[in-house]
This record gives structure tokens, C-alpha cells and sequence, in this order.
């Protein structure tokens, strides 16, 4: 008998500390919202590996390849700026389904067409993403609707699993997509062109049942639905990662936040942010832009392209290494509110995505295929550690009825210093100078953790100035 207790204490807390029991009554809309950011980035992870040798087996170069790149994050930011700022407006699900149409759409015309601009058009309409990672407007809709489907003491633990399955997602894909290619190249008659077109064929198949998943959703995901859908007692407005800024770890409490009003223009979410919020945005978006134009000039279809030119790897073992590391990584992202908790959110943020930075710029240094891997699962572990407790501290610094629009600017204004990068990698690889962009890219990514650290390391201040006499703030633990 004492056994079975230990053993269930022990399986009580392992539930806890992983949020597994928050996700057992997590409910239906929220199961199929982090289901479909699986079968997402399932599509997104076969592209990204093939999407570079994609074009250029269709004859482009290396330079045509990275303005490629460039111009499809350029565009998805006013794409993606457009519909986040329409999002609750016209209505949530609506976004979705328009994003899921949009996405077999431009997956169909991939598979027909080698026109560059025909190209170019489908990847920014459709969100054909050359990082394997969200570069539209469905993150920010989902993060924002996962923030008022869920009550806030659980919100990391969905937020953490959102993540997790998103990694599954790319890493299934990967595997897939690259066995697929291998499988494809040898039947008789068909070419490697033929093979990778067959990939696009595949990602408008998930574009269509993206799309049925979303009309499953219920009325509850809309905005418009927040009031009746939780207790006023318990809005918005406790901290996000359980004990992270919690009273016992020496961290003064969050007070309620009183709501400000909406504006029902169509260009009238940008009124929503307040000016304490814009504040910390501005400050927020400058260090982005290390970290983003760093991503953006070594995306996952860049990092593909290297390894297959340096090693001359067949297609099924490309998929599978970069499988792999995309799946390990899930061993760091399912800790990561655990880490935050003991941490504080930016002293977790930054412990992970530091070593990760110096990672990436050491990959081109090793010779041998062993030590590159290494590197890349390195990397892998600890790089996506950071975007729960991000979440959790976007969503904690802003007003509820701003986090649609925060997080929205927030993945735009990122989307947009990654938008250079990959010109800036495909002159350099043009030019058999590949290995610097790896080298920049690590050590602009590096210099964002240690400026989010001076600049957020030590008290945060929420935007709610001082409520019923008492100022708000929230320090992150020593």
C-alpha cells in the first residue's frame, strides 16, 4: 500500500509539473486548435526540407533563391497584418478557414506551375514558410483564442503542449517528406522534379482537412464569446506560468486589470494597445530584430540546402537527421514551463536560447557529419524552450483584449527582420561563402539574449498602472 501511494504521488506530480492533467480537461476546441497547428506544421516540415532543392532543380540560383525567401516573408507581413488586425473583428474561425483554403491553394498551384511569380504569389497568399516554422496570421488567432478558452493558471501548460505538438508536427513531416522523396525518385519515370511536386500535392491535402477542423470549432473560439465563456471572477488577469510570478517565490502579485474598449474599426486594433503596452512593445520589437533577422538568414529550408551541399545526403537520411532534431526538441519544450517556474520567464527564455545561438553559429565548423548533428540536436533541445515562456510573457504584459493585436504585431514585426536574411545567406552562398551566414546568424541571435536580459531580467512592470491605489508589478525571481 505504501508503495501504490508513492507511485501515485509520484504520477500526480509528474501530471502536474508536465500539464497533462490541465490537458485532460482542456476541452473540445482547444484539443482541435493545438490538432491542427500539428497537421500545420506537419505540411510546413515536408515543404521546408525539399523547398530549397525545389528551385533549384527548376534552374534558379542560389541568389534567386534567397530573394525568393525574402519576398515571401515581405509579403506574408501584410498579408499576415491585414487578418490579424481583422481577426476578431470578422471573426476567428473565419480567419482560420481562409488561411486553411489558402493553403491548399497555394500548395496546388506549387505542384503545376514553375513560374517565379506565379510561385511567389502562392507562397505569400498561402503561407508557403521557408523556416518550417508560423510565419502568418493563424499563431497569433490561436494563441489569442487558447488565451480565453483556457483559465490562467493553466494557460502554460496549454501553451507548452501548443508547442510540443507543433515540433511533432514539423518532425513527422520531415520524416515523411523525405522518405517520400526517396520512395518517389525511384519508380521508373520519375524525376526529382516530379518527386518534390508530389510533396505540394500533399500539403494541399492538409490544407483540406486543416479546413474541415476548423469549421468544428464551436462559437466559443470568437471574441465576441469571451464574457460568457469564463467567470468574470476569474478574467484575464492572473500570471501565466503558475508560480512564476506567484507570491510564495518572493514575486508581487498580478491585481485585476481593468478593460479598456474596443474599437470596431477595421484598422482600429492598433487604438486597443496602450500606451504603457506599446511601450514595452517598442522595446520588445528592437530586440526582435536580432533574434529574427538571425532566423532569418539560416531558415530550416536554408539549413536543408547546406547540409545536403556539404554531406551530398540522399533525401530520406536528410529528412530523418532533421527529423530527429526537431523531435528531440520536444524533450526541452515539454519542461520548459517546469524551467520558467523555478527561472522567471525571461531567466528561462534566455538560458535556453543562448546555448542554442552558439550552436548554430559553430555548424559549419565541424568536417565530419557526426559533429554537425550533434550541434543540430544541441541546438534543437534548447531552442524551442523559449516560445512558451514568451508567450506567457506577451500575454502577461498586455491588456486581454490586446493580446490579439500584440501578438499579432509582435510575429509580423519578427516576420519582418527575418525577411532579409535569406537574400543576405544566398549572395553569401552564391559566392561559396555559406558558413558566414551561420556565424552572423549565431551571434546576432546571442546579442538579443543578453539585451533581453539586461532590459527584462529584473522587475517587469504590467500595463496597468495603478489600480485602486496600488501599483501593479511583476518581479521575475532572483
Amino acid at each position: 500500500m505504501p508503495l501504490q501511494h508513492g507511485f501515485y504521488k509520484a504520477a500526480h506530480w509528474i501530471s502536474g509539473e508536465l500539464g497533462l492533467a490541465t490537458m485532460r480537461s482542456a476541452g473540445r476546441d482547444v484539443y482541435i486548435l493545438i490538432l491542427a497547428r500539428f497537421v500545420r506544421l506537419f505540411a510546413y516540415g515536408a515543404v521546408a526540407l525539399i523547398l530549397a532543392l525545389y528551385f533549384q532543380e527548376l534552374g534558379f540560383s542560389d541568389e534567386q533563391i534567397g530573394l525568393f525567401m525574402t519576398l515571401t516573408l515581405l509579403g506574408d507581413v501584410f498579408v499576415s497584418l491585414l487578418l490579424t488586425l481583422v481577426a476578431d473583428s470578422i471573426g476567428r474561425r473565419t480567419i482560420l478557414l481562409f488561411g486553411a483554403i489558402a493553403m491548399a491553394a497555394s500548395g496546388a498551384v506549387f505542384a503545376t506551375t514553375s513560374n517565379y511569380i506565379a510561385l511567389l504569389m502562392a507562397a505569400i497568399i498561402g503561407v508557403i514558410s521557408p523556416s518550417g516554422n508560423e510565419i502568418g496570421p493563424f499563431r497569433a488567432v490561436e494563441e489569442s483564442t487558447l488565451a480565453h478558452l483556457v483559465p490562467e493558471a493553466q494557460r502554460s501548460d496549454v501553451y507548452t503542449w501548443y508547442v510540443v505538438l507543433a515540433v511533432l508536427g514539423t518532425s513527422t513531416g520531415l520524416v515523411v517528406g523525405g522518405e517520400a522523396v526517396d520512395h518517389l525518385q525511384a519508380k521508373p519515370g520519375w524525376t526529382d522534379l516530379d518527386a518534390y511536386r508530389a510533396i505540394f500535392w500533399i500539403y494541399t491535402g492538409v490544407g483540406g482537412v486543416k479546413a474541415v477542423m476548423t469549421l468544428l470549432l464551436s462559437r466559443h473560439c470568437e471574441h465576441a464569446d469571451h464574457k460568457s465563456n469564463q467567470p468574470q471572477s476569474n478574467g484575464e488577469t492572473e500570471p501565466l506560468l503558475n508560480g512564476a510570478t506567484s507570491p510564495e517565490n518572493g514575486d508581487a502579485g498580478v491585481q485585476p486589470i481593468a478593460p479598456s474598449k474596443s474599437s470596431k474599426k477595421l484598422w482600429g486594433s492598433f487604438s486597443t494597445i496602450s500606451k504603457p503596452s506599446r511601450g514595452v512593445l517598442y522595446k520588445l520589437c528592437s530586440l526582435f530584430f536580432f533574434d529574427s533577422l538571425g532566423s532569418g538568414m539560416v531558415p530550416f529550408s536554408l539549413i536543408n540546402y547546406f547540409m545536403e551541399r556539404k554531406f551530398h545526403l540522399p533525401k530520406g537520411k536528410l529528412g530523418g537527421i532533421m527529423s530527429a532534431t526537431w523531435f528531440v526538441s520536444t524533450i526541452g519544450t515539454v519542461f520548459a514551463a517546469s524551467l520558467a517556474k523555478r527561472l522567471g520567464l525571461i531567466q528561462a527564455m534566455v538560458a535556453t536560447h543562448l546555448p542554442s545561438s552558439i550552436f548554430l553559429g559553430l555548424l559549419p565548423l565541424p568536417s565530419g557529419l557526426p559533429l554537425t548533428i550533434c550541434l543540430l540536436v544541441g541546438r534543437s533541445v534548447l531552442n524551442s524552450m523559449d516560445q512558451a515562456p514568451r508567450s506567457a510573457f506577451l500575454s502577461l504584459i498586455v491588456l486581454p483584449e490586446e493580446r490579439t493585436a500584440v501578438m499579432g504585431v509582435v510575429n509580423i514585426l519578427k516576420t519582418l527582420g527575418q525577411s532579409s536574411g535569406p537574400s543576405l545567406t544566398g549572395v553569401l552562398a552564391g559566392r561559396d561563402h555559406f558558413w558566414v551566414a551561420f556565424v552572423v546568424a549565431g551571434s546576432l541571435k546571442a546579442a538579443y539574449d543578453l539585451m533581453l536580459l539586461a532590459f527584462f531580467g529584473g522587475r517587469v512592470q504590467p500595463p496597468s498602472g495603478e489600480i485602486d491605489g496600488e501599483s501593479t508589478t511583476v518581479e521575475a525571481p532572483a
